[in-house]
């Protein structure tokens, strides 16, 4: 009898963490096109309210700085409340100002409707977080978080494949229009179906921690959560460049159709989704008490293969350099997400990944902004540069994670 109930409880605890992977992947990929597209209708954005690449870059930054700020404070907050009413009002919210966007008549307000989509969006991380937290293991944790991961490849490669011809038939304020309905429709049907939170003595089974404000303070103040976030950072600089600038490029110096650009885009992100999911399993399986040297290097490799798609001469030697680069990073980037949350308890999940999160925002707000300065000083060859120095700095720090880490000494004071 304890055998087949023991058999029992570990086919729930896959179904559960199955169920909720999947359903938070298509969440978050809803989440990704509706804040991507962004990057797709920059240049009809910019010819309508006459704007340079560094006015252009201030819409994606607006948006990430909004962001950024929201992630610390979201993760507290989920803690405190728990996750599903915060995951139904940020995904509610975020098609609302996606809605404004399609609607604003000046690039001031647009910038305002930017920041209000960050803010909204803001909250969506953490909850997520707490989420994965709440319905998996230590085991099995890293696995299903690299899968929701994934949704960055899914999202960012879908947003300009849908968006290319919604930008050639609707405009770009049709497109917006129609990311609104069509996202908050499917992004609250599939967040009604998550499965129940498993039991705190199976998913802290190692150490159950309870909520304290003194925990939570414990995981703020901690050096290796900030270090995690300071390699996250760099790692981020490089997607949010790519994501923000490559449809630019491809478009005005390489005089690409929008509906090649978007296929053209599309595939380095693609690739992604795989090694993603291939990083989070890895690390599961073989890393997860020893991670630096891997993430060593595959985010060093890929920051080596950035090196030749930021001189290469044609759109097609780009593209298959940057490919090369999310194949490879996104194994680093599967096993770097899935690091803090397998060491975090659930308990504390919010508090410590709005850290985390709050650390790769910062590239989110610097990099659009940074890139489009140095693209109207310089070149565009400039600024992708930019990205492998970033690239290979996250590999550099990833050396000063711990030799071995483990849930006992990753934050001192929580534990205790």
């Amino acid at each position: 009898m304890v055998v087949a109930a023991d058999a029992a409880q570990r086919r729930r605890i896959t179904r559960t963490g199955a169920i909720t992977a999947v359903i938070l992947l298509l969440a978050y990929s809803i989440d990704y096109i509706d804040r991507f597209g962004i990057s797709m209708a920059l240049p009809a954005i910019g010819r309508e309210f006459g704007l340079s690449k560094t006015s252009q870059g201030l819409l994606v930054t607006a948006f990430a700085l909004v962001y950024m700020i929201c992630q610390i404070p979201a993760g507290m907050v989920v803690d405190r409340i728990g996750s599903r009413a915060l995951l139904l009002g940020a995904l509610i919210m975020w098609s609302v100002f996606t809605l404004m966007t399609a609607v604003t008549t000046t690039f001031a307000l647009l910038l305002v409707v930017r920041g209000l989509f960050g803010a909204s969006q803001g909250f969506f991380p953490a909850a997520s977080f707490k989420t994965i937290a709440e319905r998996t293991t230590p085991r099995n944790r890293g696995t299903v978080m690299s899968v929701v991961l994934a949704a960055a490849g899914v999202g960012s490669s879908l947003s300009p494949l849908l968006m290319g011809p919604l930008l050639e038939h609707f405009g770009w304020r049709g497109a917006f229009l129609w990311l609104a309905g069509t996202g908050a429709l499917l992004g609250v049907v599939l967040l009604l179906l998550l499965p129940k939170p498993l039991s705190i003595e199976l998913r802290d089974a190692e150490r159950p921690v309870p909520p304290s404000a003194k925990a939570r303070r414990a995981v703020l103040r901690s050096p290796r959560v900030w270090l995690l976030a300071g390699v996250f950072c760099a790692a981020n600089f490089v997607t949010y460049g790519l994501i923000t600038w490559v449809p630019t490029y491809l478009q005005l110096a390489k005089g690409i159709s929008i509906g090649k650009t978007g296929v053209l885009a599309s595939i380095p992100m693609a690739t992604s989704v795989f090694t993603t999911i291939a990083g989070g399993f890895l690390f599961d399986r073989y890393f997860r008490d020893n991670p630096r040297w891997y993430l060593c290097v595959t985010l060093g490799i890929g920051g080596i293969f950035l090196i030749p798609m930021a001189a290469a001469d044609s759109a097609n030697a780009f593209i298959v350099w940057e490919t090369c680069a999310s194949f490879v990073a996104g194994l680093g980037s599967g096993a770097l997400v899935a690091l803090p949350m397998r060491l975090l308890p659930s308990t504390l999940t919010g508090t410590g990944m709005g850290v985390f999160n709050f650390g790769g925002q910062v590239a989110g707000v610097a990099a659009p902004l940074l890139l489009g300065i140095v693209m109207d000083k310089f070149s565009y060859a400039a600024a992708f540069g930019l990205l492998a120095c970033s690239c290979l700095i996250a590999a550099g720090l990833a050396l000063c994670i711990p030799r071995r880490v483990d849930p006992t000494n990753f934050i001192k004071g929580a534990l205790s």
